[in-house]
Formats: structure tokens, sequence, C-alpha cells
């Protein structure tokens, strides 16, 4: 029989890190842990926290192999599928076993925070006193799900979302890997599109491939393929709502909606470009980075922002977009909460042009 892979599992294989050198945006955690091993001052148990994505499963295996441990001594579980305290009561009886070939055994726990409770009092009382020869990684994208009192048996990590400028350099390395043509600006989108994961980065990329002719990637083909908001769109939308002219940003919602864009991408991606013009105003220290860090294209749409209407591109903006990002996810009409969002932004309820 032949099981076919799914796109995002893929390129993320293929391309997941192998080694300290090949992991990108936690250095600060790959220095604490490659010192440790070169110390000998390790612990016995870790925890991994952050978003999916963010790389903890593995920085676990490259750890575990660090320490000269063998594929055959290094045990991943999945405590979503395996979250009884019968299945930590195996575990602890594999944990008393000596390893087959290593000095160590290192067990790396997913989604750690799916065990039931007392699944993880079974598993407190063997991180209270770990056999000499086992290390335990934990790993969890909810961190306020695992006990305290395993917590304190636990040296913490958090894994930090990667930025968008890390995620588009790694789309380009990728992109020149697999000798596929894409410019820097749709690098920036499918980056956008990843929202701080390297692995759904890497599932964009991949559904985007797969519908490339010629291994060609533009923005255009991104747009087409995951509905993500044109920036044609975002320019025509910014410039109604800093002209203060509602007709003309409701027209752009409308033709919007009308090419099947996603209005909770529109919308997210509205609310990332006030942000970067409010920053791009009120930071001077950081305009040469926001420059950097976009297109020429995007970049002109954020520092407009930045410059005119001040009283339009504002914190009561960004409060009024985040209401609608919250609203869009169950809003019987997806646009709705934008159209809102505008009327709240121009202050223009109670006023007609009749």
């Amino acid at each position: 029989m032949i099981v076919s892979m799914t796109a995002s599992q893929v390129l993320y294989r293929k391309y997941r890190p192998e080694t300290w050198e090949e992991v990108v945006g936690q250095e600060p955690i790959v220095s604490v842990l490659t010192q440790s091993i070169r110390g000998e001052t390790f612990s016995h148990a870790y925890l991994f926290t952050g978003g999916r994505g963010t790389g903890k499963t593995s920085v676990a295996r490259i750890f575990a192999r660090s320490l000269g441990t063998a594929p055959e001594d290094i045990i991943e579980i999945d405590a979503a599928s395996n979250r009884s305290v019968e299945d930590i009561d195996a575990l602890r009886s594999g944990v008393r076993v000596l390893p087959f070939s290593s000095r160590f055994k290192v067990y790396i726990i997913d989604e750690v925070h799916m065990l039931s409770t007392h699944a993880f009092n079974a598993l407190l009382k063997t991180l209270e006193e770990p056999p000499a020869h086992v290390l335990f990684v934990l790993a969890t994208t909810e961190l306020d799900k695992v006990p305290e009192t395993i917590l304190s048996r636990c040296q913490v990590f958090s894994f930090r979302k990667p930025s968008e400028a890390t995620l588009a350099g790694l789309v380009q390395d990728v992109a020149k890997k697999e000798k596929l043509s894409l410019d820097a600006e749709s690098a920036a989108l499918i980056a956008f599109l990843g929202d701080g994961s390297f692995r759904d980065t890497f599932g964009i990329l991949q559904k985007v491939i797969s519908a490339a002719s010629d291994r060609i990637i533009t923005r255009d083909l991104i747009e087409k393929v995951t509905g993500a908001p044109s920036l044609s769109t975002l320019r025509d939308l910014y410039a109604a709502l800093l002209a203060k002219d509602i007709d003309a940003a409701y027209g752009t919602l409308t033709a919007a909606e009308a090419h099947h864009t996603d209005i909770r991408l529109l919308c997210e991606l509205l609310l990332e470009t006030v942000r970067r013009s409010l920053m791009y105003r009120y930071a001077p220290r950081l305009r040469e980075q926001i420059e950097r860090d976009y297109s020429a294209e995007y970049f002109e749409i954020i520092k407009q922002g930045a410059v005119e209407s001040a009283d339009v591109i504002s914190s009561r903006g960004i409060v009024a977009l985040i209401t609608a990002m919250e609203r869009i996810s169950y809003a019987a009409i997806p646009t709705l909460p934008l159209e809102l969002a505008f009327i709240e932004i121009l202050g223009v309820e109670g006023t007609s042009k009749a």
C-alpha cells in the first residue's frame, strides 16, 4: 500500500534542523544547552514551551543526540494519545531498564499538557527521583496547563516565535535548494501567512509549490492558493481610510470578498500594517529595520500611514481592528466586524453625507 504524505510533512521533515548550527531563531536556548553539554551541567528534566512549529521537538532530538544517545535510546511519546495513568506507569517501568547502547535514555514527551491529572501525579514521582541514566524533555504549547509541581522539577525554556524576516529568509533558502523561482515579496507573504511557525510556513510553501507551473512562485499565485489579500487591496483600503472615505473602504472590502479573499487574513494584515505605521511614527530608531524587513512597495504603504492622518492611523484603530479579529471567526457575515471597525476608526457614526 502506498501512503502519501501531507504537504506540510514533506518540506518540514526534509528541512527540519538536524544539528545545532541548523537551528534558527532560538540562539539563546541553543547556547545554554550546548554549554551545559560541554560542562556536564545538564539537568535530568527540561520543559520546552512555545507556540506550534517553533522547533521544540527538533531541538529536543538534537539535544538527545548531542548527549551521544543512540536512536534506540531516544523514546518519543505523544501525550495527546498516551495521556492515561496506565501509559505513564508503562513509561515508569521502562525508565528502570538501562539504555541499550548509550550513556542515557532520553524520553521526549510532546504535548505534555494533555496528560490527565493522575498521569501527571505518576510522572511527578519519576521526575522527583529519576534514575541516573534517564533524562526527560517535556514539550508543550500550553504552559498554563502544566502543574506547578512538574514545572518546579524542570529547567524551563521558552521558544520564541521566529520573526517574519527569519521565516522569509528560510523560505528563500529552501526555494533556492528546491530550484524554485521566488522573489522577496512572495517570500515575505508566505512568512506572514506562516504566523510565527516554521511548520506552518513550510506547509504553505508546499501547498503553493503544488500549484506552481514551471516552479515559478509569484505573489498572485500565493494569493490565489491561500486567499491572502493582494497588496493592491491593502493599498486601496489604506488609501480610503487615510482619505476618511468610508464609501471607498466599503467598496474595496466588497470587491475583496467577491475575489474570495480571506477576510480574517485581510484584517490581520491591516492590523499589522497599522501597527508598523505607528512604530515608524513613534519609534524613529526602528525605521531602518522596518524598511529593511519589508519590500519597497509594502514599506511605502506603512510609511504613508505613519506620516498622514494621525487621527486615523492611531491606537484607536488598533483596538478596533483587534476587536474585529476576535469577532470575524464567529460572525454570520465575515465582513461585518471590519465594516464596524471602519466606522470606529473614522468616527463617522452619527454623520451622513446625504
